[in-house]
């Protein structure tokens, strides 16, 4: 998941028996009943291929847990395990099926179509916090594009019909009129939720909560250096389709930061407990590598 490679104190590691080193892989079986080598974990692009997938549904994919990546390569380069992948096609993983499961849409108008619905209508639910974004785009204005999963649109349009149809709630008209929008807050903890899914190191987790805050109110929650150091060293990297251009990716490093004051508190004690225990532990953070698709 981050790029750092800061191994723990009984972590993981391989071990090759004495004398077999600089023989090769071979040199560690020890006759003719030991089984085969294990098959070679592969890149995001030939897992990919072997799913079915293009590279941004493989990611999304791997964002949303349905593929999960396996242990890094020496030079910190995302692999993903034979095992897994055939795990993934033998649970239903056909891959029209995965389509349909990591299928989005952008925006208002495309979601509203989804819904069967009008775009103000949509954007007014989406806003209110109905329906919750899983990526972003920034377009050439420097205007956030939402994504939706389609899955999820055609869910709550079985689910929730009179919010397709008639007046607003009480509760979203008095969100409207204070002029909220709860889509950035709604996709930060969607996405944190995420990231905090797929590792279970202490400090790894920290790094992603530490990564939502504030500079200011991290230095606060932080206050030894070298802590974070280590926590930048460990951050994840943007989503994937995080935009490369200095005037988009701007816009979008915005929406990687807790706006509202409650919700930063809700992550400044997230990441207070996370810290407590790390330290309590006296657990290093391992090596994970970075946990999206390269």
């Amino acid at each position: 998941m981050c790029q750092a490679s800061v191994l723990p104190t009984g972590g993981g590691v391989t071990v090759r028996p004495a004398g077999t080193e600089g023989r090769g892989a071979s040199a560690a079986r020890v006759g003719p009943d030991a089984g085969p080598a294990p098959e070679e974990p592969v890149n995001s692009a030939r897992a990919a291929g072997e799913l079915g997938l293009s590279r941004t549904e493989f990611a999304r994919a791997v964002q949303l847990g349905i593929v999960r990546a396996g242990p890094p390569a020496a030079g910190g380069a995302v692999r993903f395990a034979r095992a897994e992948l055939e795990r993934v096609r033998s649970s239903g993983g056909r891959p029209e099926t995965l389509r349909e499961r990591v299928e989005t849409v952008a925006g208002a108008p495309g979601a509203a179509t989804v819904l069967g619905i009008g775009p103000s209508r949509f954007a007014r639910l989406a806003r209110c916090g109905h329906l919750v974004p899983v990526g972003y785009r920034i377009n050439r204005y420097r205007a956030v594009v939402w994504l939706y999963l389609a899955a999820e649109l055609r869910e709550f349009a079985a689910a929730e019909p009179e919010l397709l149809r008639g007046r607003a709630p009480e509760a979203d008209r008095e969100l409207l009129a204070a002029r909220d929008d709860l889509r950035p807050r709604r996709w930060r903890g969607r996405h944190v939720g995420l990231l905090l899914g797929r590792t279970a190191d202490p400090w790894e987790r920290a790094a992603v909560l530490a990564g939502v805050l504030p500079e200011a109110e991290l230095r606060e929650a932080v206050p030894d250096p070298a802590e974070r150091i280590l926590l930048a060293a460990l951050a994840p990297p943007p989503p994937y389709g995080h935009p490369q251009v200095p005037a988009a990716a701007a816009v979008a490093e915005g929406l990687l930061r807790a706006g509202p004051p409650e919700e930063v508190r809700h992550y400044r004690a997230g990441l207070d407990l996370a810290l407590t225990g790390a330290r309590a532990a006296r657990a290093q953070p391992k090596s994970t590598g970075d946990s999206g698709p390269t």
